[in-house]
């Protein structure tokens, strides 16, 4: 009887153990593919991405068109605009935004200004320039230059 306990606790054991191996430590993220935006003018946003950040746009399925239009903004990262927005929102340089690193912070805000979008400059705590910009939607995004 002992003998048959020990055999089936073994094998309960090295049952568990199998599965225990066998499970996930994390969700295994390996990188980031796209944020996705819902906006509330699909072709006036689109514009914006294209021609104030300067993204270069994807393809999009001819039946999605309408209502999403895809950016690539490198490294194999997208941002999708999603048509359908009704609500309205203010982002915050303290809160909610997207910093994006550029390669001449005077130059980026000499074309902000040729553009007349409005932003807001400040100098970080450790020295680095930043701009705050909104796109059509409220969405804010942040500029830093690339510490050379």
């Amino acid at each position: 009887m002992m003998k048959r306990l020990l055999l089936i606790a073994s094998l309960l054991l090295t049952g568990s153990l199998l599965f225990a191996q066998d499970q996930p430590q994390s969700l295994g993220i390996v990188g980031h593919n796209h944020l996705a935006l819902q906006v509330k003018d699909i072709q006036t946003s689109a514009k914006f991405y294209r021609e104030i950040l300067g993204l270069k746009p994807i393809p999009v399925p001819d039946n999605l068109k309408a209502i999403r239009s895809w950016f690539d903004i490198g490294n194999g990262q997208q941002i999708h605009l999603l048509a359908g927005r009704t609500a309205s929102f203010v982002h915050d340089k303290d809160g909610s935004h997207f910093a994006l690193f550029v390669d001449d912070i005077a130059k980026s805000e000499r074309f902000l200004t040729q553009h007349n979008i409005k932003f807001h400059k400040q100098v970080r705590f450790d020295g680095v320039v930043q701009i705050y910009f909104p796109d059509p939607d409220g969405y804010l995004f942040e500029l830093n230059e690339k510490k050379k």
